[in-house]
């Protein structure tokens, strides 16, 4: 176990409902750290569609997913909050009243007086290639997000898909590897052009492969691979050595840990039910906003998110300062909240 991080408030995912949430407390003097199991900012947002526009963010005709990440984040910027990606929350423990103890898969423990449950649909987690025998080789030779490239360096990688991610990460690691190939059922990708062009520029160049097809079979043993079986579209079957490989093939949502929480959930056990004027759950302290929670009347938009967020902080500025007297200030007039924000 690593040492204890304490904390105001840990916030469960990093999406725009979770970024505001942290504009919303910093307001009201509350230090936020937040947990994703996504390797970058913007949940939802940022991952599945960061180029996509959105219509319905009041004041703004039109946003994309980055774009809107990127202006929540320099929102926020004030407030300092700290960020711990590409990790997925375990466990939550209450320890005292109120205070809780957060495990992550990484081994992180955190000690917070609330836990904001700002998830989406719940986790977003790889979709596993059916290829016979992964499971064998996952977090061993087989990865489903980079943690570090330093691991895969001087290593034969392939990469596997044709999106977004599978176009960065070949990009990013192709300087360290020792031989980088990219894998894709057709020579069509939906990644950025920009990367693309830069993609078939290496190939070109002579710096890395693109193969046409998909992995039929595993060769290794003991979780190490020594390389793949890859099917062409004519049938053919041709061997492609490699030391790791990444497959990329889009993220499925899930409730996960959630689950086992205690929390109150909806009839078809996918939403955390929450009480309409707080967001609080039935577990004293811990919220819940955005998509993942359900009350009479839901709408699943971002900026419902954003009034769920803003009335969780004034409930959860009880539980980190019991003796303190809230006064409602805003933001267009109040000096002491122009100040916190570096515009006074």
């Amino acid at each position: 176990m690593s040492e204890t991080i304490k904390t105001d408030i840990l916030i469960i995912g990093a999406g725009p409902v979770g970024l505001f949430a942290v504009f919303e407390l910093g307001l009201l003097d509350m230090k936020v750290h937040i947990v994703d199991i996504l390797d970058k900012v913007g949940g939802q947002c940022a991952e599945l569609y960061p180029e996509k526009p959105i219509y319905d963010i009041p004041g703004i005709p039109e946003i994309s997913g980055q774009g809107l990440t990127d202006a929540l984040i320099a929102q926020i910027k004030p407030f300092g909050p700290t960020f711990h990606l590409g990790e997925m929350v375990t466990g939550v423990e209450r320890i005292g009243d109120p205070l809780f103890r957060v495990t992550t898969d990484a081994g992180k423990v955190f000690e917070a007086k609330c836990v904001v449950v700002a998830a989406g649909g719940g986790s977003f987690q790889p979709k596993r290639p059916p290829i016979a025998g992964i499971e064998e080789y996952e977090a061993k030779s087989v990865f489903y997000s980079v943690r570090k490239m330093e691991n895969f360096r001087d290593q034969n990688v392939l990469v596997v898909g044709g999106g977004d991610s599978a176009l960065d990460w070949t990009l990013n690691l192709q300087p360290l590897a020792k031989r980088l190939t990219l894998l894709h059922r057709r020579d069509d990708f939906r990644a950025a052009p920009d990367s693309v062009n830069k993609m078939r520029k290496l190939v070109a160049d002579g710096a890395m492969d693109l193969t046409i097809g998909q992995v039929s079979g595993l060769e290794g043993a003991d979780g190490k691979l020594m390389g793949v079986h890859v099917k062409g579209n004519d049938g053919t079957v041709v061997p492609v050595a490699c030391d790791a490989m990444l497959p990329f093939f889009g993220l499925t949502m899930k409730l996960g840990p959630v689950s086992d929480w205690k929390l109150d959930l909806n009839e078809g056990g996918s939403l955390v039910l929450v009480d309409v004027s707080t967001f609080e759950t039935n577990q004293p302290g811990i919220f819940a906003i955005g998509d993942i929670n359900w009350y009479p009347g839901k709408l699943k938009l971002i900026l419902s998110g954003f009034h769920e967020g803003a009335l969780m902080a004034q409930k959860a500025h009880r539980y980190v300062y019991p003796d303190k007297r809230l006064v409602f200030q805003y933001t267009t007039s109040s000096t002491s909240l122009q100040k916190k924000l570096g515009v006074a």
